[in-house]
């Protein structure tokens, strides 16, 4: 009974948050810094009555939550019940190493429980699917970039303490939680002829409105669709990594219908009765019916073809040897 009541007490003591700012004092032993392209995260050894600051970096889009991780000595078991942990977001200045008076919002509060393995995971953005489980602890509400840097503090909530737990070590980590996406940058290039005409892109079906802007999407393959009247109709797909930003460079291609000769060295090439060098492949054709003819000694073969505009056709004359089975 005494144990479930004192569990009771911890959530309302979470749940029961004051609203407004408060002011306090810390001993700040540390600032840690999270971006996306170091998951590991930042440690720092904080005593009985220590803080630390995490500041978020670069790729703060990909970010859905911070991890909070607190290793505890193995004479802490003994003393269980005499620390609190606290974080603070929206200070009213940045803290700098050592004692800080500071003013900020309590956005958690705990008495640390006697493990020596606590983790705390904060929230930063809407839709972050984070929960509280037996191995990790989620406070209410939503904790944007905008509130930080946030203060993570250890404080007594008893009186009197040894100077075995002042004394006291505590591992602590900080880490980001990635979501599961990852971002595009469209790099569009046009040709000389035909910058600045118009053209839609479409992702996984969707149009992008506007294509200087980096898109956010979920890790795995994508579908990109180029339409136009001006430029070649393209399809491609591309794959999108976790927390990190793809470049695609969109080479938008003048739709002049080509057509690719192929034949052997000693054949002759000719589109509509012009001759067609080897050097000049592909040959830029007006869309419409044309026809494609090649000359090998005293042989020829003719084919009519028509293109179409925006397409690219290959036109080889393959000579090979036919065996029968005869009965």
């Amino acid at each position: 009974m005494h144990r479930a009541f004192a569990v009771c007490a911890i959530l309302f003591s979470i749940l029961a948050l004051p609203a407004g700012a408060e002011s306090f004092r810390a001993l700040v032993t540390g600032e840690l810094v999270l971006s996306a392209e170091n998951p590991e995260g930042s440690s720092a050894s904080l005593p009985s009555n220590g803080a630390a600051a995490i500041l978020l970096d670069s790729g703060i889009r990909f970010l859905k939550g911070v991890e909070l991780e607190i290793s505890a000595p193995q004479a802490w078991l003994s003393y269980r019940g005499s620390l609190a942990m606290v974080v603070f977001s929206e200070l009213d200045r940045k803290p700098s190493v050592g004692v800080n008076d500071l003013e900020g919002k309590r956005i958690a509060f705990e008495p640390l429980p006697d493990k020596l393995k606590i983790v705390y995971q904060i929230p930063i953005r809407t839709g972050h699917g984070l929960r509280s489980s037996p191995y990790a602890t989620v406070p209410p509400g939503i904790t944007p970039p905008s509130a930080f840097p946030i203060l993570f503090r250890l404080m007594s909530i008893i009186k009197g303490t040894s100077d075995e737990l002042e004394d006291m070590r505590f591992g602590f980590i900080a880490r980001p939680i990635l979501g599961d996406e990852g971002a595009v940058k469209l790099i569009p290039r046009f040709p000389d002829q035909l910058k600045g005409k118009p053209f839609t892109l479409l992702i996984d079906d969707i149009m992008v409105e506007n294509i200087d802007e980096e898109r956010l999407l979920r890790e795995g393959e994508h579908h990109l669709v180029v339409l136009s009247e001006d430029y070649r109709n393209e399809s491609r797909r591309f794959m999108i990594e976790k927390a990190k930003v793809l470049e695609l460079i969109i080479n938008l291609q003048d739709p002049t219908p080509l057509i690719i000769f192929e034949g052997p060295e000693n054949a002759r090439m000719f589109l509509n009765n012009v001759p067609v060098p080897r050097e000049n492949n592909p040959v830029p054709a007006e869309p419409g019916v044309h026809e494609a003819k090649f000359q090998v000694g005293d042989y020829t073969l003719t084919k009519t073809i028509t293109v179409q505009r925006g397409k690219t056709y290959r036109v080889a004359l393959a000579v090979d040897i036919d065996v029968e089975e005869k009965e």
